[in-house]
């Protein structure tokens, strides 16, 4: 059926395919009928991430009115600008502004979806990248002293990248089906690319130049895929799927009880608290990411918003339920049902983080967030990063070669 056929009696949300969130939204949309006195129904449709963008960029589902509200990546968020995909919110947040709105969320926050005096969205889903570790391995008087014993110094959170292989090889025992970290490497386009951003940061290096430009070839991603290179093929320190693994599946694999730690998302954290098949549930516990030598700590911050499609038949209710939808209230009850919170009270929420005791730490993990670049082309431009983490990992080919080669396709895409 034609979704825009008679679109006077439907409100057609489109979201990323997530239970907590799909249960989520429902349930705030009946609550904003209730308390709105709204007529509309609900035409609720869940996609995986590659359709979602195709629905609504590829297919202009977004302009041409097959949809009220969608779940938009801030990866996206570019995509959206440039093609006027969706409503401007500026002028309805500055009449009617959602309940404490700026105050109550960190600036990192607001910052992508925002474009001069333009606001494309609110924000939905958090969860920035961070280090992730079983509490319990490292609290482990037996596991402290053989540490010791084997490396001369005592069992610790690493703090630079050299620390973090060490702890890794440590604790990975086959035998057990233990291995001391993994990595997301699946060739998507999106986890090596996320990847080599951290490794980049954390030792200094900037993807832009001054004058915008796509820089590659510097000694830092030099060093940064040096040290990807080595990590994805140390048989005795990483888990054998990493190439076969997504952040979803290295997530469940923590979750598993396969690893000792890892860097992923946020949410993956929280995650292993609430899943009914997690086996580290209690045990889980996150800080700040490491670093290479003469660098600093950094998390890498991408987020899902939602926005009102530019073509909605209902662009008011769409504001009007979006504004219902960014309560404390409700941002704190779907964190607590799996969706991680936005909100600042959330966070520090002595109930959420009973049953999560570690969303208290969301606030310094923003202190040091950073987004990838928001531009319409990104995605060309990631892609060429993505192949040259593949040709690192997979390849003996010197690693100068490969940023060469990456460099003159940069080039091409006008970066």
């Amino acid at each position: 059926m034609d979704p825009r056929a008679d679109r006077s009696q439907k409100f057609r949300i489109a979201v990323r395919a997530f239970g907590p969130f799909e249960k989520a939204v429902e349930r705030e949309w009946a609550s904003f009928r209730e308390r709105f006195s709204c007529g509309l129904e609900l035409d609720l449709v869940a996609m995986d991430h590659h359709p979602l963008y195709d629905e609504l960029f590829v297919r202009q589902g977004l302009r041409r009115g097959d949809w009220d509200v969608a779940f938009l990546n801030t990866d996206w968020i570019a995509v959206a600008h440039r093609t006027g995909a969706v409503v401007d919110l500026s002028t309805r947040i500055r009449n009617c502004p959602p309940e404490g709105y700026p105050a109550g969320w960190a600036p990192s926050l607001l910052r992508i979806q925002q474009f001069g005096d333009m606001i494309l969205g609110l924000p939905y889903h958090d969860g920035p990248e961070c280090f992730i570790y079983r509490r319990d391995l490292f609290e482990d008087p037996a596991e402290q002293a053989e540490f010791l014993r084997q490396n001369g110094c005592p069992l610790a959170i690493p703090e630079t990248w050299d620390d973090f292989l060490r702890v890794a090889r440590f604790f990975t025992r086959p035998d057990r089906g233990l291995f001391g970290t993994i990595f997301g490497a699946y060739p998507d386009g999106h986890n090596t690319v996320y990847d080599i951003c951290l490794q980049l940061w954390t030792r200094g290096g900037e993807l832009f130049d001054a004058g915008g430009r796509m820089r590659l070839d510097t000694p830092e991603m030099i060093d940064a895929l040096e040290f990807y290179r080595a990590a994805l093929n140390d048989a005795s320190a990483v888990h054998p799927a990493c190439r076969e693994c997504d952040s979803v599946k290295s997530g469940m694999a923590f979750a598993r009880g396969e690893v000792a730690m890892m860097v992923n998302w946020f949410g993956f954290a929280a995650m292993c608290e609430t899943i009914a098949e997690s086996k580290v549930a209690g045990r889980v516990d996150v800080t700040t990411i490491p670093h290479g030598p003469g660098g600093a700590t950094v998390s890498l911050n991408a987020y899902w918003v939602l926005s009102v499609a530019s073509g909605s038949p209902h662009p008011d209710v769409g504001y009007q339920f979006i504004r219902h939808a960014m309560s404390r209230a409700l941002d704190k009850e779907r964190a607590l049902d799996g969706v991680i919170g936005c909100r600042k009270s959330t966070w520090t929420d002595p109930e959420v983080n009973r049953k999560v005791p570690f969303y208290r730490c969301m606030q310094s993990l923003h202190a040091h967030a950073r987004e990838l670049p928001c531009l319409a082309n990104f995605a060309e431009l990631s892609a060429v990063i993505d192949r040259m983490a593949l040709d690192a990992i997979n390849t003996s080919e010197p690693t100068p070669a490969i940023v060469c080669r990456a460099q003159e396709a940069a080039d091409r895409l006008g970066s």
